[in-house]
């Protein structure tokens, strides 16, 4: 069994990793930790009661250390950075749910995320973690960067048309709604109940962080630099992410075509699933699946992908993560 220690675990990607590992046939959870939010994590979160009593604790790294070998660090971006360097110092494997360890180019990051870099060093080594895409990066890694849940979902979407050429690498535009879990744990204006009930609202007008981090995956993808214009929403439901990516083709591409690029491309991969029509959020809630679709419609190819923000959008991805990483079925845990 590996021993999987959680900090940051008083937020929604920690108890969303708690029920993922609870099910998990070679991980237990033996350590939970968080900055602010203690106390036995049943009554932290009342769905755990019966199946989990671990306590929430302030961070003991000499504890840490004796009670884990992997660690799923689910703290916030800034913060991460502060910790993760000691826990790779101690041994441990990390798989990182913040975006410290997600953009290659320090100055973006540090242009977006408004804070300077404390741990330039790890960059360079973590693997960015989307299997589907960076496989082999992940396998034996002791740091993977979990990817961001809008990168995630509108990736996956386009994916296929970028790695073969069939469509411009400027002028792509990427529209998402997110559900209001999207905006973490800590209330807020915008997600307050009577904002945002019956509501949409669109926000990171031009500046949202993870504009650079998807024209990274997608350059990367492509083999040439990729720009794109990336503009988020957030709807009145919990959970799950619909992105809508519009292209340009490079060559006329029919409809099956489409389809029997995506079926190529996506057909050893268990969590992705490629449809015949426009997917909708409710079909992979609580799933660590994307389901995806493309057509073409007036001379553009238009993508559509639907993920769980909180399963293949963090900790579902994770635990896909830390499976590779431990030489698990990628699978396990997960549904």
């Amino acid at each position: 069994m590996v021993r999987v220690a959680i900090v940051g675990a008083s937020g929604y990607t920690g108890v969303e990793s708690i029920e993922i590992l609870l099910r998990h046939e070679q991980a237990e959870v033996t350590y939970l930790s968080a900055m602010t939010e203690t106390g036995r994590v049943d009554e932290i979160f009342g769905r755990l009661r019966g199946r989990c009593e671990l306590e929430v604790e302030h961070l003991d790294f000499n504890k840490l250390g004796e009670v884990a070998d992997v660690v799923l660090c689910c703290l916030p971006h800034k913060v991460a950075m502060g910790y993760v360097p000691k826990m790779l110092d101690m041994g441990l494997k990390v798989v990182d749910f913040s975006a410290d360890y997600r953009l290659r180019d320090l100055e973006a990051y540090e242009k977006f995320y408004k804070v300077e870099h404390t741990d330039r060093a790890n960059v360079a080594k973590a693997a960015f973690g989307l299997p589907e895409l960076f496989r082999s990066k992940i396998e034996g890694a002791q740091l993977v960067a979990n990817p961001g849940c809008y990168p995630t979902g509108a990736m996956l979407a386009v994916a296929p048309l970028l790695k073969n050429g069939y469509i411009e690498t400027s002028g792509m535009a990427v529209n998402s709604v997110s559900g209001a879990s999207g905006a973490g744990k800590k209330p807020s204006k915008l997600c307050h109940y009577p904002n945002l009930n019956e509501n949409l609202v669109p926000y990171g007008v031009g500046t949202h962080r993870h504009m650079p981090e998807m024209e990274q995956i997608a350059s990367e993808v492509a083999g040439t630099d990729v720009e794109l214009l990336f503009q988020p929403h957030i709807g009145a439901f919990d959970r799950g992410i619909l992105s809508t990516v519009y292209c340009d083709p490079t060559r006329e591409l029919s409809n099956d075509d489409l389809a029997d690029i995506y079926r190529a491309f996506y057909k050893r991969e268990r969590f992705v699933s490629v449809l015949g029509q426009p997917p909708a959020v409710k079909n992979v809630a609580g799933t660590n699946y994307c389901q995806v679709f493309a057509t073409a419609v007036k001379g553009k190819i238009v993508c559509f992908s639907v993920i769980d923000n909180l399963v293949k959008g963090a900790s579902g991805q994770a635990v896909q993560n830390m499976n590779i990483v431990c030489g698990f079925d990628e699978a396990m845990g997960l549904v």
